[in-house]
């Protein structure tokens, strides 16, 4: 009897032992299955296409100009804390055939070389980073040839914010991958990466620094301008080099006006503004186109720092010298005095006898 029971309860025990392990195995299984079912699903949503965000439209004509174009090259914004924008980017395929256009964020900072405007940081952030508030709809474009990207890029500042200036751009490049043929049909051992960027100007309300001054104003050529036309004038170029010690980016602009020996205007230049980087020298060239000069001028330069209503002056003086002109006088004068010479050669005279 006590055999039997003993016996029974072993082998109850072994059926719910084999119960609980085939429970366990299909709970591992389930679990399996949902993890891979969950993955699977996971790997479809990224591996889906997405929805493009940006619109297409044909440009005026379809020639082959070998280069894009990326549009517009500065946007200036005002925005408050917690707040945002949204503002298009074009971008426009003249390249000849259907390119995928890379678009990314990147920070920029002013230089004090003043051959530079802006520098470029990649990857690094600025000391007025804008990079983590740019969000871009799409990074990867597929332009045909001969058509033109809207591409919706938003600023978005958070909510603390500083009152001052942020600056960051958004680049576009194309790859030209190894193996493919130039426009003249070379084909290229390495990748080419041409990229174009627009800068953008953040300004955040609240008090600033703006602060900045006119360091020089002078001529390339010196003080002397020789111009090779005997009838207009070369190009004049005037160069300007602005100061921005604030911190905050400046928009400098104004005029020069030229008077000549006697005091009257021959001409007046408007300067458009220009953009000055915190902290950071920008050189500006101002270009003139004037009739003809021969001759002692004045040029005075009028510039208001991008603040305020004050403005900052100063004067240059420089000589026009015609070189063709001065030389044709040089070589007329020759000619006339070997001709009076040779003339004199030619003729002697003879005194006249006195009668006696």
């Amino acid at each position: 009897m006590n055999q039997i029971s003993q016996t029974t309860i072993y082998r109850k025990i072994s059926i719910l032992s084999i119960g609980v392990s085939v429970a366990i195995f299909g709970l591992t299984i389930f679990t399996s299955i949902s993890s891979v079912s969950a993955a699977m699903s996971a790997v479809k949503t990224v591996s889906a296409p997405a929805q493009p965000t940006y619109a297409l439209e044909p440009l005026p004509d379809l020639v082959n100009y070998h280069d894009f174009v990326v549009g517009p090259g500065k946007i200036e914004l005002q925005i408050a804390p917690g707040e945002s924008q949204t503002v298009d980017l074009t971008i426009a395929n003249r390249l000849g055939s259907d390119k995928v256009f890379q678009v990314s964020e990147e920070d920029f900072t002013g230089s004090n070389d003043p051959g530079r405007s802006v520098v470029l940081l990649g990857s690094d952030r600025g000391p007025y980073s804008l990079k983590d508030s740019i969000h871009i709809s799409s990074t990867k474009i597929m332009i045909p040839f001969g058509q033109r990207a809207r591409v919706p890029v938003t600023i978005s500042l958070p909510a603390d914010a500083q009152p001052g200036g942020l600056y960051g751009s958004v680049v576009v490049s194309v790859v030209s991958v190894e193996g493919s043929t130039t426009s003249s049909g070379v084909g290229g051992t390495n990748p080419i990466i041409t990229r174009i960027g627009t800068l953008f100007f953040v300004r955040v309300p609240g008090p600033t620094e703006a602060n900045g001054s006119m360091q020089s104003f002078t001529l390339p050529s010196g003080s002397f301008v020789w111009s090779s036309s005997v009838s207009q004038t070369d190009p004049i170029l005037f160069n300007i080099l602005f100061k921005n010690d604030g911190n905050v980016y400046l928009d400098p602009s104004g005029t020069i006006s030229v008077t000549n020996m006697f005091g009257a205007t021959v001409g007046n230049i408007l300067i458009d503004p220009w953009f000055a980087m915190p902290d950071s020298l920008r050189f500006r060239e101002v270009k003139w186109q004037p009739t003809f000069l021969f001759g002692r001028y004045v040029a005075h330069a009028n510039i208001n720092p991008g603040y305020g209503s004050t403005t900052e002056t100063a004067d240059l003086v420089f000589w026009v010298i015609p070189w063709k002109i001065i030389l044709l006088i040089f070589i007329g004068l020759i000619v006339i005095i070997g001709g009076i010479r040779w003339i004199a050669s030619r003729i002697s005279f003879v005194p006249k006898k006195s009668k006696k």
